[in-house]
Parts: C-alpha cells; sequence; structure tokens
C-alpha cells in the first residue's frame, strides 16, 4: 500500500509535500495496511485535464467543484475558493495566504483536526490553490496546521 499518491500535471505538489514530510521526520509508518493509497490527491491542473483517478482510495483530497467521477472513497475533502469546499482561502497578505479548514477532518492515521485557520507562506510563483492541496494532504498525513506556516526548504 501506498500511504499517499498524487495526481498532478507538473505543479510541484508531491514533491512540496515530500519535503514538509522530511522537514518533520518523514511518515514515520502513520499509515494502515490495505490494496489502495490511504490518501489520494489530485491536483488542480489533474482535475481540470480530466486524468484518469484511481478506483479507490481511503481519503481522497480534490478542488472543488471537480466533474467526473471521483474514487470510491471513505472520505472526501475538497480545496479551493468556495465555502462549501473543506479547506478554502481566507484572505491573502502579500506571500501570506491564510486557510480555513471548514469542518474538521480525519487523518490517516484516525487523529481529529478541528476546525480553524492558519497561516501558509507562499514560495515564490507557487499558486495558491497548489499551497492549498500541499497543506491539506500534509494535514491528513498528520502535520499539525500550525506547522504549516513556514515553507519547506529546498528548490
Amino acid at each position: 500500500m501506498e500511504c499517499f499518491q498524487v495526481l498532478e500535471a507538473g505543479e510541484g505538489i508531491e514533491a512540496a509535500i515530500l519535503r514538509g514530510l522530511a522537514a518533520r521526520g518523514g511518515l514515520g509508518g502513520r499509515c494502515v495496511s490495505g490494496n489502495h493509497p490511504a490518501l489520494l490527491v489530485v491536483s488542480p491542473q489533474a482535475a481540470a485535464r480530466g486524468l484518469r483517478l484511481p478506483q479507490r482510495c481511503r481519503t481522497v483530497l480534490l478542488p472543488g467543484g471537480m466533474g467526473g467521477n471521483p474514487p470510491q472513497a471513505a472520505s472526501a475533502i475538497s480545496y479551493g475558493a468556495s465555502p462549501r469546499d473543506s479547506l478554502t482561502i481566507s484572505s491573502r497578505e502579500g506571500n501570506t495566504l491564510w486557510a480555513a479548514l471548514q469542518r474538521e477532518v480525519v487523518t490517516v492515521s484516525g487523529r481529529v483536526v478541528e476546525r480553524q485557520e492558519f497561516p501558509l507562506t507562499l514560495r515564490p510563483g507557487e499558486e495558491e490553490l497548489a499551497a492549498l492541496a500541499v497543506a491539506g494532504a500534509l494535514t491528513l498525513l498528520d502535520v499539525p496546521p500550525e506547522e504549516l506556516a513556514q515553507p519547506s526548504s529546498g528548490p
């Protein structure tokens, strides 16, 4: 089983997730066993291009308003600019994006993360929705939102 899988079209989301995990000591065996990814992350461009999704996963993180057939999942979390999305943009101040977790979510290890707002520092050229996808994925992989304020190091 893969702990997580990212479907993207060159946005750098998987690399940013891996940097964020590495900066915090990696996953540390926090995923459960199974035949499908514990977390499937769908990037904004992958959703727009209609890339084929796996049939099953335990949790899917996808852009709000994504059409098509999402995979069979125990939990679906959306991210985007709509107040209906689970993870949204609250405001932006320079290179700081304020993200709002609109409802509690359950991480891949079963920990509950309560509703909250938290800052994200955008890297030069980083798209807001891609930053939300990374923050959502790291949160679902048990990185506390309060640790997401600083961008991960690396290119």
